[in-house]
């Protein structure tokens, strides 16, 4: 009796000491400092796609929007703007409906920007004076008037109040300007959604056929693990820039969606095989005869009890798979076949920077973008090790 009682009094601070294994990945993961600050890096990159032109610098809503008279300038450039409303024969006449189109390049501008070197009212009219030396319009002064700046008439000093507080801005390039005249930080900064988006469809893309093809090969085995494991070999020996381009030119299109679809397809032979090898070690496991005694479905019994017995290693391929996606978008846009212009996508920025490497704008132009993609690829890469050890139990865990 007295044994009984103490079981039962230690029983409550055993049954709170127990904990879930999800609860042990995660006190591992966040012991590991630089898992952490990859996933830091990561949500951060993630919340600026999907604010995306919220957050951009560049006031207009549409950051492939430049100025030939700012092309390739310094970073740090503050340069004074000047906003007047556009004609309506010029605004935009965009589908409203394609709404992948407006998230990826925004919507064009209902006004005109234009950069000055400084300004002066003369009655109704207000003198624009040149922006720089190398200016298309060096040496010329335009007048315009009040009226058509504002939009509408009205008495002298009113509009000319209207003009300073409404119409009269000062924007500073904090990364320079690109070719085009375009903000770089905005282009850096939307590129997030090009990066981002590519990794995760082509992770998706590559989770769902591998996983498919691999448990069929190992669960079922003979000659369909035989058939299965050539298609395998054949695919993964053909290297992915070249299998993109092929699915690209049978596509017999360029673009971002083809981008999407290409690289995803090339990438699901390492979880088909990952998943292939752990079918192979559990299809004779106690609980899938049971369910086969039972009489679950194949598909069910693949599906609820042997996939999700493999979810950790499937989550670390899906990391690596992630960073190596990016690196193959920015290598394609790099090589043309990838994103297309305008799209703000970082291998083609580098590609930008690197045809002006002899300036000297060409040499940030460059760096800025390559830094971006090695800081997101690292950082999935850091979390993709941390990920590896939080779900090795072998892992001690730090009091």
């Amino acid at each position: 009796m007295a044994v009984s009682t103490a079981a039962a009094a230690a029983s409550p601070s055993a049954i709170a000491a127990a904990r879930s294994p999800g609860y042990y990945v995660r006190r591992r993961l966040w012991q590991n400092r630089p898992a952490v600050f990859g996933l830091a890096f990561i949500a951060l990159c993630t919340l600026v796609a999907l604010l995306g032109y919220w957050v951009l610098p560049d006031n207009s809503p549409n950051a492939n929007h430049g100025f030939v008279q700012i092309q390739k300038e310094r970073p740090a450039l503050r340069v004074q703007l000047l906003r007047q409303p556009l004609p309506d024969s010029a605004r935009n006449t965009a589908d409203p409906a394609n709404v992948f189109s407006t998230w990826l390049h925004g919507r064009e501008p209902e006004v005109q920007e234009t950069p000055i070197g400084g300004y002066e009212f003369a009655g109704d009219s207000i003198i624009l004076k040149p922006l720089g030396a190398h200016s298309a319009e060096a040496g010329r002064f335009r007048r315009l008037a009040l009226a058509a700046v504002v939009g509408h008439p009205g008495p002298r000093a009113e509009l000319q109040r209207l003009v300073e507080q409404g119409h009269l801005s000062t924007r500073t390039y904090w990364l320079g300007t690109d070719k085009a005249g375009r903000d770089e930080l905005s282009r850096l900064l939307l590129g997030t959604r090009i990066s981002l988006g590519i990794g995760l469809v082509a992770v998706l893309i590559s989770l769902v056929l591998g996983m498919a093809v691999g448990a069929v090969a190992g669960y079922f085995g003979g000659w369909v693990d035989s058939i299965l494991l050539g298609l395998m070999t054949v695919v993964w020996s053909i290297p992915g820039i070249m299998l993109v381009i092929a699915i690209s030119l049978a596509l017999d299109s360029k673009g971002v969606w083809v981008s999407f679809v290409a690289v995803g397809l090339t990438m699901w032979v390492d979880v088909a095989r990952v998943v292939r090898g752990q079918m192979l070690s559990l299809r004779s496991a106690t609980f899938v005869e049971a369910g086969r005694v039972l009489g679950l479905p194949t598909p069910r019994l693949i599906a609820r009890h042997l996939l999700p017995n493999m979810r950790g290693p499937l989550i670390v391929l899906a990391t690596s798979n992630f960073a190596a996606a990016i690196l193959l978008e920015a290598g394609l846009s790099f090589l043309g076949l990838g994103v297309q212009p305008p799209a703000p996508s970082w291998g083609l920025m580098v590609k930008e920077g690197y045809d002006l490497l002899g300036t000297e704008a060409g040499l940030w132009l460059t760096l800025l973008p390559g830094a971006a993609i090695s800081l997101l690829v690292l950082s999935f890469n850091l979390l993709g090790n941390g990920l590896r050890d939080a779900y090795d139990p072998q892992t001690p865990i730090a009091a």
